[in-house]
C-alpha cells in the first residue's frame, strides 16, 4: 500500500482490512479517533508500537509518557509538528510491508 492510498483510506468508514495493527492504529489517529487509537496500540509489543504509543501521549500532552515510549522505541522524543511524526510513523511502517 502506498501512503496516497493510505491516506485515500481514511475516508472510509474502517481500516483496509489487510493492515496490520501498529497502522491500524494511526488509522484511527488519522480519522481523529485518538481512544481507538490508543485501544489498537495497546498489545503491538514491538519498537514501532512503542513509537506509536509515544507519538499518541505527546499529541495527547502527556509528555512524560510519551517519553517513557520514545525510549522504549529507541528513539529520540519527538519535538516537530505532530502531523509530521504521524506521517513519518506510516511512511515508515508501509515501507516495510
Amino acid at each position: 500500500m502506498t501512503v496516497d492510498a493510505f491516506l485515500e483510506s481514511l475516508r472510509q468508514d474502517s481500516p483496509p482490512p489487510d493492515l496490520p495493527p501498529a497502522l491500524v492504529a494511526l488509522w484511527h489517529d488519522g480519522r481523529g479517533a485518538w481512544t481507538d487509537a490508543h485501544d489498537a496500540v495497546q498489545n503491538v509489543n514491538t519498537p514501532d508500537g512503542a513509537w506509536i504509543h509515544a507519538y499518541l501521549h505527546r499529541k495527547e500532552g502527556d509528555i512524560a509518557n510519551a517519553h517513557y515510549w520514545y525510549s522504549r522505541a529507541g528513539r529520540t522524543p519527538a519535538t516537530g509538528p505532530l502531523e509530521a511524526e504521524w506521517r513519518a510513523i506510516v511512511e515508515e511502517l508501509l515501507t516495510r510491508r
